[in-house]
């Protein structure tokens, strides 16, 4: 089978996990072509580059400087139209000159056709809102289910059980769907096996993501928060397209990337796991047994973060 898979370029999360999903239509022999655009499809070609890739729109979001996002999902919701609209018409005209068996889009809006079979990969069936935005909340759930009802089916990264899943009223709190299957979590470090050790036994890691100035704001209070500490800091920054140079201030070190196999390794030899409340990193976090020792902060103003941090903190009882 030929098969297209293209996830969103909203942070790293998006292609993260389409990686073992990659993988296993790789192994049973299938063709797969990547496509999506910025350090999402880096990362996949990272990981693959033996695979075709194929280069889509390019969202270009930036989070705003203050801590409530004012004026961001007004901005955001109409470049997603216009994004939305390029890559359906892209799509189409692919399909003119080269078939897919299955589509696969993560999040990708404008990946549906009725020409062949399509995907839509969510952890956000029932999206929630930030609090002065609660009014348009349904009508936000209704727009979605506008969207990823076009495709013939709906995966959701996630366990099927309603008391012990890891996504919450996001994608368990209304109606199923007929088209709604649950995948189980999806971690491209799930296969990793532990390897010798090489970093200090006790270490703090943070490992950072999503989008800018927010990235760069976080990682400054870590180092602020940390660089008087009498333990060794790791910051992982997660920028693929920065040169692999470390950086060393005082206790702290400071890496653009990691290769999957030593950042799995620091992570699991760490005292004490920083990171973004965002869905993917929860994923790869439970994959890897390290829930206990996560201390989630979500994004400013991003309430599918901050409704994650909470639901975490409760169901795991941690102090976030």
């Amino acid at each position: 089978m030929k098969i297209l898979i293209a996830p969103l370029n909203w942070g790293l999360g998006h292609a993260s996990r389409c990686i073992p999903l990659i993988h296993r239509y790789l192994e049973r022999g299938d063709e797969v072509i990547l496509a999506g655009d910025g350090d999402s499809l880096h990362l996949l070609q990272k990981n693959f580059p033996q695979l075709r890739a194929l280069r889509l729109a390019s969202l270009n979001l930036r989070y705003t400087n203050n801590l409530q996002q004012r004026g961001f999902y007004f901005k955001a919701i109409l470049k997603l139209i216009r994004f939305t609209i390029a890559d359906h018409y892209y799509l189409q005209q692919l399909l003119n000159v080269e078939h897919f068996d299955i589509i696969i889009s993560d999040n990708r809006f404008g990946l549906f056709t009725s020409r062949t079979h399509t995907i839509y990969v969510t952890h956000q069936l029932y999206p929630k809102l930030p609090k002065r935005l609660k009014l348009f909340e349904g009508l936000a759930r209704a727009l979605h289910a506008c969207i990823y009802t076009r495709f013939n089916q709906i995966w959701v990264p996630d366990y099927e059980s309603l008391t012990n899943n890891l996504s919450g009223d996001l994608s368990h709190g209304g109606k199923f769907d007929d088209k709604v299957q649950y995948i189980g979590p999806q971690s491209r470090f799930a296969a990793i096996q532990k390897i010798p050790q090489q970093f200090a036994d006790s270490h703090i890691i943070a490992v950072l993501s999503g989008l800018e100035p927010q990235r760069t704001i976080f990682e400054q209070q870590i180092i602020e928060r940390f660089s008087n500490y009498h333990k060794p800091l790791l910051i992982v920054r997660g920028k693929l397209s920065d040169p692999p140079t470390q950086i060393k201030r005082g206790n702290i070190t400071i890496r653009p990337y990691m290769d999957d196999d030593k950042l799995v390794d620091a992570m699991r030899q760490a005292e004490l796991i920083i990171a973004r409340s965002g869905y993917s990193t929860i994923m790869d976090l439970e994959v890897l047994g390290l829930m206990n020792k996560a201390e989630l902060h979500p994004t400013p103003g991003q309430s599918e973060q901050e409704y994650l941090a909470d639901y975490h903190k409760t169901r795991n009882h941690l102090d976030v």
